[in-house]
């Protein structure tokens, strides 16, 4: 329970699974777990009840970077949400392989890695280098579902 100790510490609270709006299916697990990894879709940021975090929009016009940035945190914790109802226990997360991230940009920003970093540095400063440490990109695209300003998808080792 060392990382949920360390959520404590931070005084972050790990938000309800995402709420979907009427008529939305996903017909895909949010984790899937093979073997001695798990797989995580794509999330974006929630508030604590599982609805969508707001702001919404396009970083670089509708939101400022630093507020890409928080949507970033708060996907992290979206995805840590859904690793430990998936795993039971956040500390079977051995280490975080991959990390692709997605920013909704308007034209010509192109501070993405900026952005992703939000992500990032909580999962580096909850697991440390070693374990924290991932491979990653981080692209702007022209539109995200629902017009969430990041989705973020990962892959762990398990234990």
């Amino acid at each position: 329970m060392r990382i949920e100790q360390r959520l404590d510490e931070l005084g972050l609270v790990l938000p309800e699974p995402m709420r979907l709006p009427p008529g939305m299916e996903l017909p895909f697990p949010w984790v899937r777990v093979h073997g001695g990894r798990a797989f995580v879709s794509g999330h974006g940021p929630l508030a604590r009840d599982g609805s969508l975090a707001r702001p919404l929009g396009k970083v670089g016009d509708q939101l400022t970077r630093e507020q890409g940035y928080e949507a970033a945190r708060l996907t992290a914790l979206a995805i840590l949400s859904s690793l430990k109802r998936e795993l039971g226990d956040l500390d079977r997360v051995t280490g975080w392989l991959r990390v692709y991230g997605m920013v909704n940009t308007a034209p010509g920003f192109t501070d993405t890695p900026a952005v992703i970093n939000g992500f990032s540095d909580l999962i580096l400063r909850l697991w440390g280098q070693d374990a924290g440490r991932h491979a990653r990109s981080a692209v702007g695209l022209a539109e995200l579902p629902l017009s969430i300003p990041v989705e973020i998808e990962a892959e762990v080792a398990i234990d």
